[in-house]
């Protein structure tokens, strides 16, 4: 099974050594260059910092390595489930057949564009918190919202971990409820917006538009979707929970749990591109699973020496 990782794992550097030791990366690469008209390969692996971590350049390189990854893979792997982390839901229909390459970078790199007008059109902020239930955090959002301002639990990524999200003064009035409710930590996120919120309905308006002008085709294999945690089999149905998945919560526990049902505890998880953060959160959901990170050339060289 694939796992395609989101936003927050980007790190300049990012697949340049893939680039430089596997044709099959490096034409990913040059794809997803031309296809938005700009260098980013140059901001994946020179930097500044900065640079690569604003939205519309982050979302498209995380992708372009995640495929990257997989185009090296591809001969040793024959996935029969995917799942993706918000952006990383992308990966996973590219790998999976139903979005080409081109178009999925012209999508996520218009998708972190509208995030990030969204956010300065009405400020939102993100926090995570850690310690405490995720039906305790649900709880605790509905006490600090107002008919004004609003937060949500957005990505439930852990049964302990969840992130939450909206409008600044509803984050930190549920930051003080949910310390108060038992949680060990709530921790201010450095981001451009509310993600995964009710403030995201605008971009969410223009990405369902963007979205109609693609092909969507049934993915090669079914991929399990944020938003419902349910294994999508069709392309109009890719295409809805894409459009979905802006304003909804990333139900990653969720998704974990039925990925686990679908293919059990031993099978191959692999997390393709950069990080290994949803090999631990896999982890976290379910002991016996076992997830292997491939994103660099010393891991994909030890991948293929033992499945190659």
């Amino acid at each position: 099974m694939l796992l395609c990782p989101g936003q927050g794992a980007q790190k300049v550097g990012m697949g340049q050594d893939l680039a430089l030791a596997f044709v099959e990366a490096r034409d990913v690469f040059e794809v997803v260059d031309q296809a938005l008209g700009v260098p980013l390969t140059r901001i994946m692996w020179n930097g500044p910092d900065a640079e690569l971590t604003l939205t519309h350049n982050a979302q498209p390189a995380i992708l372009a390595h995640s495929i990257a990854a997989f185009a090296v893979l591809r001969s040793a792997i024959d996935p029969v489930l995917g799942a993706g982390h918000s952006l990383g839901e992308y990966s996973a229909y590219v790998a999976a057949g139903s979005l080409d390459l081109a178009d999925a970078a012209r999508l996520v790199r218009r998708r972190g564009e509208l995030m990030l007008a969204a956010g300065r059109a009405r400020p939102g902020t993100m926090a995570a918190v850690l310690g405490l239930e995720t039906g305790s955090v649900i709880a605790g959002c509905a006490e600090a919202s107002s008919p004004g301002e609003v937060v949500v639990a957005a990505n439930v990524n852990a049964p302990d971990q969840t992130v939450i999200s909206g409008d600044p003064a509803a984050v930190e009035r549920a930051t003080r409820i949910l310390k108060e409710a038992g949680a060990k930590r709530v921790l201010p996120l450095n981001v451009s917006g509310a993600f995964h919120s009710p403030l995201m309905e605008p971009a969410q308006h223009e990405l369902i538009e963007e979205l109609a002008r693609v092909t969507i085709r049934d993915p090669a294999f079914p991929v399990i979707a944020n938003a419902t945690a349910e294994p999508v089999r069709g392309g109009e149905d890719a295409r809805a929970g894409l459009g979905a998945q802006l304003t909804a919560p990333v139900r990653w526990v969720a998704s974990m749990e039925r990925a686990v049902a679908e293919v059990g505890t031993d099978a191959n998880f692999v997390e393709i591109g950069p990080g290994t953060v949803l090999s631990g959160l896999l982890r976290r959901v379910d002991r016996d699973a076992c997830a292997v990170a491939v994103g660099t050339v010393e891991q994909v060289n030890s991948f293929l020496e033992q499945h190659g």
